[in-house]
């Protein structure tokens, strides 16, 4: 390549975005918030892989879904010649692995999953080609108090998000044989309506009926709304499991709409379907869908084992997020480490290690390029790092065997005593992470320093 030739960008793929740096504390705080509620319920965390056999999906989701129809990322393995799928969604991998692994043998599972899913959709605001989901899937339940339980979890995990305005709506889908019933009476309902139908519905006719009812188009809502409804097709069992579901609900004072046009997009559904929605991302969206599934371990070749579970859409929960103000502040660490000279630069990290053994973030200041690394530039950047302390090493303390450190923020102290921004002291290079523990811990900031595991977070409502 010619020397005054630049080498041609290459961007990312379209649809797939970057999570910068600047996002990740927002990203930080939802998942330690979803990671902290799941284990409040019992849940495990399972991680599957991101590429499974094609097959799982086609018998999974039902060949005439639209995701198998058109959305799903499929390639076939070069090396070996598999059909393979980067995966649309998480459920039907997580049974994959209940029924390989044999989960379920000593009794039901609680398991939670989050990570990247994949789908081929034209990309639109909150919607991506890589999109990220966390869900979880209770496996051996049959009983109505698991879909309770559920979507009580769905609702702790709002109000700890500090999310509002995001409602519940239920219905059931019934059994099998219930709905093959009302699908034939839904089919004879729609043929009867046949010219108001759209090419959609028409294709959905007879694969997929209960699709139809999901419809969004205008001219269509009105004969919709005419149409059978699945609710008055259930049977004793299915109507006494829903009335359960319901029971456990009002109880705990979680509201609810019944939605008798609720349906979920797969076919392996049934009885208690759940959505929860909300009107703040523009049109009205759903940002968590969920449901009972007893059918899909038989249909993966494993005992017939009821089993309920959720997805909810990381970013378009992160977006509400956003919406009700929630900010996470960004900290990158608690000390900056200044120093001048090879000596001082030596004992620099002599120090950062101590202090990152005392459970505090440390940033060491290493040279870059066209930077001299002035005292005054790098104290430019101890103060954008975001820093509550700089630490100064030059020749001086190097000789005394101390160090300076600087306030760079007004803290208010344990006593109430506000120690002002720019205050330095000089402290024996031994005793300073003693010295800084104690400032932190004092100024009861917003650290929870536990020296025993070296863990803290920071963020605030």
């Amino acid at each position: 390549m010619s020397e005054n030739k630049k080498a041609e960008k290459i961007v990312g793929v379209k649809g797939m975005n970057d999570i910068l740096p600047a996002d990740a504390a927002l990203w930080e705080l939802f998942e330690n918030t979803v990671e902290s509620v799941l284990k409040s319920y019992g849940f495990q965390q399972i991680r599957t892989p991101i590429v499974e056999s094609t097959a799982l999906f086609a018998r999974g989701l039902g060949a005439v879904t639209d995701i198998v129809e058109k959305e799903m990322y499929s390639f076939t393995d070069s090396m070996n010649g598999d059909n393979l799928t980067l995966r649309p969604e998480s459920t039907a991998g997580v049974v994959r692995a209940a029924i390989e692994h044999n989960l379920t043998y000593d009794g039901p599972k609680r398991l939670w999953y989050s990570g990247p899913m994949f789908r081929h959709e034209r990309p639109q605001r909150g919607r991506y080609r890589q999109f990220h989901q966390v869900g979880a899937e209770a496996i051996g339940f049959t009983g109505p108090d698991i879909d309770a339980e559920l979507i009580m979890m769905c609702q702790r995990l709002w109000d700890d998000l500090g999310l509002q305005d995001v409602k519940l709506q239920l219905n059931s889908i019934g059994d099998a044989a219930e709905r093959n019933r009302h699908r034939a009476d839904l089919i004879a309902y729609f043929e009867q309506h046949q010219a108001l139908l759209d090419a959609d519905a028409q294709r959905r006719l007879h694969s997929n009926p209960l699709r139809i009812l999901d419809t969004k188009n205008p001219a269509m809502q009105e004969m919709v709304n005419g149409a059978p409804q699945l609710l008055d097709y259930l049977g004793e069992e299915s109507r006494a499991h829903f009335d359960g579901v319901q029971k456990i609900l009002n109880h705990n004072n979680i509201p609810f709409t019944i939605n008798p046009r609720l349906v979920r997009g797969m076919d392996y559904y049934n009885r208690t379907v759940f959505e929860w929605v909300t009107d703040q991302l523009g049109s009205q969206g759903t940002v968590c869908g969920g449901g009972r599934y007893d059918p899909l371990v038989e249909m993966f070749g494993g005992k017939p084992t009821p089993a309920c579970g959720f997805a909810m859409g990381v970013e378009r929960l992160l977006e509400l997020m956003r919406a009700n103000g929630e900010q996470a502040v960004r900290n990158e660490c608690d000390v900056y480490l200044v120093h001048q000279g090879e000596a001082a630069q030596l004992q620099s990290f002599v120090l950062a290690e101590r202090l990152r053994n005392a459970g505090l973030d440390v940033v060491l200041h290493c040279a870059s390029a066209n930077a001299a690394g002035s005292f005054k530039s790098q104290m430019k950047r101890a103060d954008a790092s975001g820093a509550a302390y700089a630490i100064i090493i030059g020749e001086d303390e190097v000789a005394n065997h101390t160090a300076t450190v600087k306030t760079l923020r007004a803290e208010v102290g344990g006593d109430g005593e506000k120690a002002g921004a720019g205050n330095q002291s000089v402290v024996p290079f031994d005793a300073v992470s003693d010295y800084l523990v104690d400032q932190i811990v004092g100024a009861g900031g917003d650290h929870d320093h536990d020296h025993g595991d070296h863990e803290h977070v920071h963020y605030h409502h």
